[in-house]
């Protein structure tokens, strides 16, 4: 599910932390309210982006699985950290 206005962030092939890092990364370049959908091929991702999400104010709207990537969609909160 492709949002209009989203932001892609491509973390594939990256293994733990980095797609964190990545997310965390591109976040702090967005406003509040924009929305950043994650590719990422580490399976950890589907726990640690939703955990770091949650501890800095940010909204997990999807996590999809699509073959061998999973796919993370996140409304950026009013918090940026």
């Amino acid at each position: 599910m492709k949002q209009e206005n989203s932001h892609q962030l491509d973390a594939r092939r990256l293994l733990c932390p980095l797609p964190v890092i990545r997310t965390q990364d591109a976040i702090v370049k967005l406003h509040p309210g924009e929305v950043l959908v994650v590719t990422s091929t580490d399976p950890g991702a589907k726990v640690d982006i939703p955990i770091w999400c949650r501890i800095n104010g940010h909204e997990v709207q999807e996590i999809r699985e699509q073959e061998h990537e999973i796919i993370i969609t996140i409304r950026v909160g009013d918090e940026i950290n």
